[in-house]
């Protein structure tokens, strides 16, 4: 049986089509496509025109891949920027037009628990974990145990997304100093109200999402983006500094350049970066390890 499932996020839209051989979950097709439905909605908490128009435009292209390969099942759901805005309600209406499946808007702690397990789907790691999901208007932080039947313990959703915060504190290029300050002040004032996991304790720290895989991607020198050299890469705390620091100095145009990131990225990954560095700070691991996946897999994991 061949499922489907798509995730519409802040900054993008995430299709996997995939089918159970032999007891493991495979892809058949994956798409992301970056059209930014949550554009300006930390400010008005609305979606806006434009924005809808081009998530509606990924997700008509997307139901032609459905029928293209036959789908039996089809899972939609919709994260932080459709939790957030008003206008969700049309868009949902029109996007079952399109998919023939209503899109169903998660809440933070179901984004946290499918981040989770589609996370840890093909990395073969095993014992503490600690996952989070850099996502475009939020972040999630999952605890439990990875293995062959993972286990969630706890979540922990904040509204400190990448097109969040670059929206609302970034009005330079390249970034001024200040700018990202007032950025790291909201990061580390999210992450301080609940305690890190201990790293002592051997949790390994995973990272998933676009803002970490394009990181790897980046620090792998990928003209042409592989999913399968960036999932179980790992990246470790200095090489994330670095890796923020030299963004940080860079204009969008040379951000736009550089090998290994969409240039459609190019403006929030700064702040994206920031993100990812605060929280192996606030961890206090040494490293993590890049997941390629996530709620969408998650998804499927149920589905079949």
């Amino acid at each position: 049986m061949k499922v489907a499932t798509i995730d519409i996020g802040t900054n993008s839209v995430l299709l996997l089509i995939a089918e159970r051989r032999d007891g493991v979950l495979v892809p058949l097709l994956e798409r992301a496509t970056i059209t930014r439905l949550g554009q300006n909605v930390d400010a008005t908490r609305r979606l806006l025109p434009e924005a809808v128009e081009r998530t509606l435009s990924c997700l008509a292209s997307y139901a032609e891949e459905l029928r293209a390969f036959g789908v039996e099942r089809l899972e939609a759901v919709g994260t932080s920027a459709m939790r957030d805005a008003a206008g969700g309600s049309e868009f949902i209406q029109t996007a079952e037009r399109l998919l023939g499946e209503r899109p169903r808007v998660i809440s933070g702690d179901e984004e946290a628990e499918l981040t989770f397990h589609g996370a840890l789907s093909g990395l073969g790691l095993d014992g503490a974990v600690s996952v989070f999901d850099v996502g475009g208007g939020s972040t999630e932080v999952i605890s439990g145990r990875a293995g062959s039947k993972p286990s969630f313990t706890r979540g922990k959703s904040f509204d400190i997304g990448s097109v969040r915060l670059f929206e609302r504190h970034v009005r330079s290029d390249p970034p001024r100093k200040h700018e990202l300050e007032r950025a790291r002040d909201d990061i580390r004032a999210a992450l301080g109200t609940v305690e890190p996991p201990a790293a002592s304790s051997g949790i390994t720290l995973v990272g998933v999402a676009g803002t970490v895989t394009t990181l790897a991607a980046i620090e792998l020198g990928l003209d042409d983006y592989d999913p399968a050299r960036v999932h179980g890469a790992r990246l470790g705390r200095s090489s994330v500094a670095a890796l923020a620091d030299q963004l940080a100095a860079l204009s969008l145009a040379e951000r736009q350049a550089l090998a290994g990131l969409e240039p459609k990225r190019a403006d929030v990954i700064v702040v994206g970066a920031a993100i990812v560095r605060e929280v192996l700070d606030w961890s206090g691991s040494s490293e993590l390890v890049v997941s390629d996946r996530g709620v969408r897999w998650g998804l499927a994991e149920r589905l079949t």
